[in-house]
Parts: structure tokens; C-alpha cells; sequence
């Protein structure tokens, strides 16, 4: 189980790292035999968790509808994210929905093993609270940003969100994640119409380059000046 136990700050995973063999055995972890394709969900929103989800390999969007009916991605969990601990810790149904983006594979821990472990190991819950309490600042900023920023600003940040998420090739500098223009807007919080406007100017400006429905990011540096 050596990815389980990764250090890898961008993931969950460090979560579980200072565990004993013990302690990460009676977490219950199983792999799930079912491989989500693209555009299949996990649950949805108001359903009640049973269980906790690690993603294995693949990409999942945490996401929510509006009023209007337009959908809105408040996260991506890829390879050692945990998905749906919150609604687990409250007992309350959940707040918003999962799909697997591409591919994807998943392990659950049972939600008694998980809360168990929980009132047994203090170190163990404070790195929980930790991760409840960077997912709140990461919510806050959320707020502001799409209260604040610009068409322009909110786009750069998804793609540079998406470039530290996922990384890119590292020869050719493609985003190893291919969502399409619709999601970069959903997460960008714009229209999917604004979000093709702006990465087409990108693209002008040379800051990008589009191939096909992939995205070169040619000037890392420009597009981090527009988040400035």
C-alpha cells in the first residue's frame, strides 16, 4: 500500500502517513472493483455517505448546480484525494455531487472505521481538522474571487489550477488533464462562452497554444501575471 501512505503534500494521502500497519488496517481500506468512466457519478447531492472515498487514479469533480441551472465545480480530486469526508464527520447528506471526469479508480474506508480511528488517535484528528480547515480557507477564497476577479483572472487561475493539480507533459507542456471548455468554465465560475473567449485571447496573445481540445501553456509567467 505504499501510494496509501504518500507524503505528497497536493493529496490526502499525507493524512494517513504517520499511521502504524495497525492503525491503516483498521481503517477497512478496500478497492472498489467498479472503474467510474467519464461522466459517471459517485453520489449526488442530498444523498447520505456510507463511506469514504480515495481516488486512486483518475479525476473526480466535486460540483453543485444553481438556481438557473448552471453547475458550478468546487473541486477536482485526483490520486490520493479523500471525497466526501465532510458530510461523514456532520452525518448530514451531501452538499454537492461527484463525477468521475476520465477514468477513474477509487478505494473506500467504511465511515465507523474512519470515525473510530478518529476518537482513538488525537494526531489522527487534528490532521483531519488541518484539512477542514485549509478546505475553508480554500472556500473563502472562492468567494472573493468570484465576487472580484475578472473574466480574464478567474480563467488564468483555472488553468494555472489545473497545471498544479495535474501537471503537464513534461516535454511538451500540454495539461495532462483534458476537461473540456465547459468545465474550465464551471470551475472558472464563468460562461462556458466567456471561458472559449478568453482561452482563445490566450492563445492569441501567445500566453497559450490549442491543439485541438489540448492546451499548451507556452508562458507560465504571463499567465501567473494575470492572477496578480
Amino acid at each position: 500500500m505504499q501510494e496509501f501512505k504518500s507524503k505528497n503534500p497536493k493529496t490526502h494521502f499525507c493524512l494517513f502517513s504517520e499511521l502504524s500497519r495497525e492503525q491503516i488496517a483498521s481503517l477497512r481500506l478496500q478497492e472498489i472493483e467498479k472503474i467510474y468512466k467519464k461522466g459517471e457519478s459517485l453520489f449526488n447531492e442530498d444523498a447520505y455517505p456510507k463511506v469514504l472515498y480515495v481516488v486512486f487514479k483518475g479525476v473526480v469533480k466535486i460540483h453543485k448546480y444553481g438556481i438557473n441551472g448552471k453547475e458550478q465545480i468546487t473541486r477536482l480530486a485526483s490520486a490520493g484525494d479523500l471525497i466526501g469526508y465532510r458530510s461523514l464527520l456532520t452525518g448530514e447528506s451531501y452538499s454537492a455531487s461527484a463525477t468521475a471526469v476520465e477514468e477513474t479508480r477509487l478505494f473506500q474506508i467504511p465511515s465507523d472505521a474512519f470515525l473510530s480511528l478518529l476518537k482513538e488517535n488525537p494526531d489522527f484528528s487534528m490532521k483531519v481538522i488541518q484539512m477542514l480547515a485549509g478546505d475553508l480557507r480554500h472556500a473563502e477564497k472562492q468567494v472573493i474571487d468570484m465576487a472580484q476577479k475578472s473574466v480574464r483572472e478567474k480563467v488564468a487561475e483555472a488553468l494555472l489550477l489545473l497545471s498544479s493539480k495535474f501537471g503537464v507533459n513534461d516535454q511538451t507542456s500540454v495539461l495532462n488533464s483534458m476537461l473540456t471548455r465547459k468545465e474550465i468554465g464551471d470551475i472558472a465560475g464563468v460562461t462556458t462562452e466567456s471561458a472559449i473567449r478568453t482561452i482563445s485571447d490566450f492563445n492569441k496573445e501567445q500566453i497559450i497554444e490549442i491543439d485541438g481540445k489540448r492546451i499548451l501553456i507556452k508562458d507560465v509567467t504571463k499567465l501567473e501575471r494575470e492572477v496578480v
